[in-house]
């Protein structure tokens, strides 16, 4: 008997787990794509030439809000969780949902998930969003690549868009950015690669994306999305953990799965940590992975313009997944800020419109900052309106992209970066060193 199935995500992990499991699974029939985390991305269809010959429409996508309603609708028989960046509570009520709907409750794991690779793969995941992630992706490729390999990146995808037209996305400029029209989220994890002279691999389908990548890469950097874990069956995992958030690395789901398969575990942001929280997030990983390597590194934020910011009064606006989802009250913006003396960061909450006032009515855990909230032309309208409503001398980009190039700002704008550095245990290029060493037959095969 075919089971009826409907996939939970948020533009991402169900579309990859559909792909791998379910498409062309006679066993099965996905009624149905279920959307949350990310505004604006409902009402589309997954098509038909991304789902195969058993779904010759395509497969609706719809809010969460009416799960139960499906599954009653349709006589769903197992709803599949695919999304990340979850408390346990949150798994719960999910689960809650969905076993009083009548339905069975599931998760796909890695095995069934992972693509095996004939390239090494090196993996940087995270347990949360918001912990540095990025910063110790960019060492790592800066470290590989300084040995001579071609390195090929590949994002988590982020599909908000015309999926069919998305299906396989390959960047090496910002018109390539400009050309695929990606959100604001996808230009703050491309762009930094993009400077760096690296070619970045999304889109939708990564059984194809996989076989371009590995014709043209010596060695593929998966670059984790939300604290997922990986789509390709990593030969070594380097997994981010928060100073600032002690607990994360076995209170969320999954990052504790990435804390778990870790290889090394880099704890990052201890320059603005208590000693405390560091000696218990230590004490976390040991007790759930007694093998991996554990570094302590500080993240350190600066700016390109300090003049800009000491005494004034400035607008932050941080990276929108952080804040949001994340579950961060703030972000590099917001430690900039402090740093370089401004004399007040304006809250942005009463000037917020549209969907940028939706997000703090959602997200009441914000801090005083703006979230970059930007995944349609409309969405981009209101943050734009938002902005230009603020009092403020200077805007402070806490995002890595330059949203300058996307909406006209008619204020100063001032660039953060953050990388990463190490302070104790072992250094970047020593965990690249034993990857290599790891997976060098792959190398020269």
């Amino acid at each position: 008997m075919v089971k009826k199935v409907v996939i939970i995500g948020a533009g991402g992990r169900d579309f990859h787990n559909f792909n791998v499991v379910f498409r062309d699974n006679p066993e099965y029939r996905v009624v149905a794509f279920v959307a949350t985390q990310i505004p604006g991305i409902t009402g589309r269809r997954y098509p038909p030439s991304l789902a195969g010959k058993l779904y010759p429409d395509g497969i609706p996508i719809v809010s969460i809000d009416y799960l139960e309603e499906l599954v009653k609708f349709y006589g769903v028989d197992e709803v599949v969780l695919s999304f990340s960046d979850l408390t346990y509570e949150d798994v719960g009520h999910i689960m809650s949902r969905v076993l009083a709907s009548g339905a069975s409750f599931r998760i796909l794991g890695p095995i069934e998930t992972m693509i095996e690779s004939s390239k090494p793969v090196i993996a940087v995941v995270a347990v949360r969003t918001g912990a540095g992630k990025s910063s110790v992706s960019r060492e790592v490729a800066k470290t590989i690549t300084s040995k001579g390999l071609k390195l090929g990146i590949v994002r988590h995808p982020m599909a908000y868009g015309d999926l069919e037209s998305m299906a396989v996305q390959k960047f090496t400029s910002y018109e390539d950015l400009d050309k695929y029209g990606v959100t604001i989220e996808e230009r703050e994890e491309y762009e930094h690669y993009i400077k760096m002279g690296l070619t970045v691999y999304a889109g939708v389908d990564y059984g194809k994306i996989l076989s371009i990548v590995e014709k043209e890469n010596d060695v593929i950097l998966w670059d984790g999305g939300n604290n997922d874990w990986p789509f390709y069956k990593p030969d070594y995992v380097i997994t981010v953990a928060d100073a600032m958030r002690p607990g994360q690395e076995i209170l969320s789901f999954p990052g504790e799965v990435n804390t778990r398969i870790a290889d090394a575990v880099i704890i990052n942001k201890v320059d603005q940590a208590k000693k405390d929280d560091i000696e218990k997030i230590i004490s976390n990983i040991r007790r759930v992975n007694r093998e991996a390597k554990i570094s302590l590194a500080e993240s350190i934020v600066e700016v390109d313009a300090p003049e800009a910011v000491k005494g004034k009064r400035v607008v932050v606006i941080e990276d929108s997944p952080t804040v949001t989802h994340g579950g961060l009250p703030y972000a590099a913006g917001y430690v900039a800020a402090k740093k370089y003396g401004a004399k007040e960061i304006i809250d942005p909450r009463p000037y917020a419109v549209g969907i940028i006032k939706e997000m703090y009515e959602k997200y009441p855990h914000m801090g005083p900052v703006l979230p970059s909230t930007g995944y349609t032309p409309s969405q981009l309208k209101d943050l734009k309106e938002t902005l230009e409503k603020i009092p403020a001398d200077t805007v402070i980009l806490g995002t890595p992209t330059d949203l300058t190039r996307l909406i006209d700002i008619d204020k100063p704008v001032v660039k953060t970066t953050f990388r990463v550095n190490i302070v104790e245990g072992p250094t970047i290029g020593e965990l690249v060193e034993e990857f290599l060493q790891r997976a060098k037959m792959k190398i020269f095969e």
